[in-house]
């Protein structure tokens, strides 16, 4: 945590940089990539979990499922049935890998399933994440490709951005994801959620819960935030990225337990 003179300091700044580059989150924007061609003559792969293995690779040990339509839900999704136990522990994806790595590791310790919505240049930069993620247990989505504001681009480019980073999901795992969730905002405008379905995504993922962990608040802090509001059928919006995140989950998780609340993934959360 930082200290009082260093927040006197500097606070305004960071806070006001975190808040520019977040969905309400300080993910910074990752910077332009090309589409990773297709071997010379070789079509892209089918989406799902029968795909066959992206060029280069020495085979999966996990495949993603393919997004799946929840009837009665609408569009966009800001938690699951408040009856069930349940929670969704939802991570921005990019990052520090290692930090990612750790949050990873504790999430099992713990025996809790996350859903990491990945960042595609983030992907591209650390392709073995994405087989990382889902041979822990845990649910890999789309977080566009680039981390901009998605609500200010044209039709064009806010598409771009979606089917770019699914691509790079499809081609490293076999499938498109799960979830989509637009960047720089909690909620996808209504043109967002058409390209999300055009793209393959019944439905966009929001939360209920957003702890702010990217203004890194502290350990202590940020576990109350999370348990004083989290409930049955919450969706926690956290970031990879953060220690003060990794050294708070083992905390979070306890008392998740201690409630009788279990972490799941968000597919599991509205099944």
């Amino acid at each position: 945590m930082h200290r009082r003179d260093a927040l006197r300091a500097g606070a305004g700044a960071v806070l006001t940089g975190a808040l520019a580059t977040g969905c309400t989150d300080g993910g910074p924007a990752t910077a332009p990539a090309p589409v990773p061609p297709a071997a010379p003559g070789e079509p892209d792969p089918p989406d799902g979990p029968g795909a066959p293995d992206a060029p280069g690779s020495s085979g999966r040990a996990r495949d993603a499922p393919a997004p799946r339509r929840f009837p009665g839900q609408p569009p966009e999704i800001g938690h699951g049935p408040r009856d069930r136990p349940r929670v969704a522990l939802t991570f921005h994806g990019q990052g520090d890998p290692a930090t990612a790595r750790a949050l990873l590791a504790e999430a099992e310790r713990a025996g809790a399933r996350v859903t990491v919505l990945a960042v595609g240049g983030w992907l591209d930069e650390n392709p073995g994440i994405a087989r990382r993620i889902l041979d822990g247990g845990h649910e890999l989505g789309n977080h566009t490709q680039r981390h901009l504001d998605i609500s200010s681009m044209s039709e064009r480019d806010a598409s771009a951005e979606i089917e770019q980073c699914a691509l790079r999901l499809r081609r490293l795992t076999g499938s498109i994801g799960t979830w989509f969730r637009p960047s720089r905002t909690p909620h996808a405008t209504p043109l967002v959620q058409r390209l999300a379905r055009r793209a393959g995504y019944p439905h966009c993922l929001s939360y209920d819960v957003d702890p702010l962990d990217f203004t890194s608040p502290g350990v202590a802090a940020l576990t109350r935030s999370v348990t004083d509001r989290v409930q049955g059928g919450s969706v926690v919006s956290l970031h990879f990225g953060y220690r003060d995140t990794v050294a708070a989950l083992p905390a979070v998780l306890a008392e998740l337990d201690r409630r009788g609340l279990r972490a799941v993934t968000t597919t599991e959360l509205l099944t």
